[in-house]
């Protein structure tokens, strides 16, 4: 059985095309290939003047009254110890209640099971489904201003309550 010249081009343009259209010739630096976010939540980090801050899966969750709970965690990657200030949200500021020091690897966790602090800003009246900017101020660290989804009460958030 011989295979025609023009049988073999069309196989080999159909394999090359296959290739490149699934994205394996972008190689192991493809920007689809690099995506990490996989929650609703904000993350950010501080990695200046010697520290590495990060901040992950941070949102708001709408309370019936008004208020906003934060959701999220903050970790301290280097062994100076840092602590959390504050956190406000366009002159209001949070009331953080628990920890709020940020030894290595020791996070602060705003809800959950594992919470070690909770976070509520009472009188925001933020809407569902909307985007506010939230800073958060740290002692060594300094500021970082991320923008965060409002959340509903119902679902993964149905449990959290200010």
């Amino acid at each position: 059985m011989r295979i025609s010249q023009k049988t073999l081009l069309a196989l080999i343009s159909c394999t090359a095309i296959a290739v490149t259209l699934s994205a394996c010739g972008s190689g192991p630096d493809a920007p689809t290939r690099l995506i990490s976010k996989v929650t609703d939540g904000a993350e950010g980090s501080i990695k200046e003047n010697g520290n590495d801050i990060q901040i992950r899966n941070l949102l708001l969750v709408a309370q019936e009254d008004g208020s906003a709970v934060l959701v999220g965690s903050i970790i301290n990657q280097v062994e100076r110890e840092d602590a959390l200030l504050g956190i406000g949200i366009t002159g209001v500021a949070a009331t953080i209640t628990g920890n709020t020091s940020l030894p290595l690897e020791k996070p602060i966790i705003f809800e959950g099971d594992a919470a070690n602090a909770k976070a509520v800003f009472t009188g925001l009246n933020a809407k569902a489904g909307t985007n506010v900017a939230i800073s958060l101020f740290f002692a060594r660290a300094g500021e970082i201003t991320l923008n965060v989804i409002v959340r509903d009460k119902r679902d993964t958030y149905a449990g959290v309550s200010s």
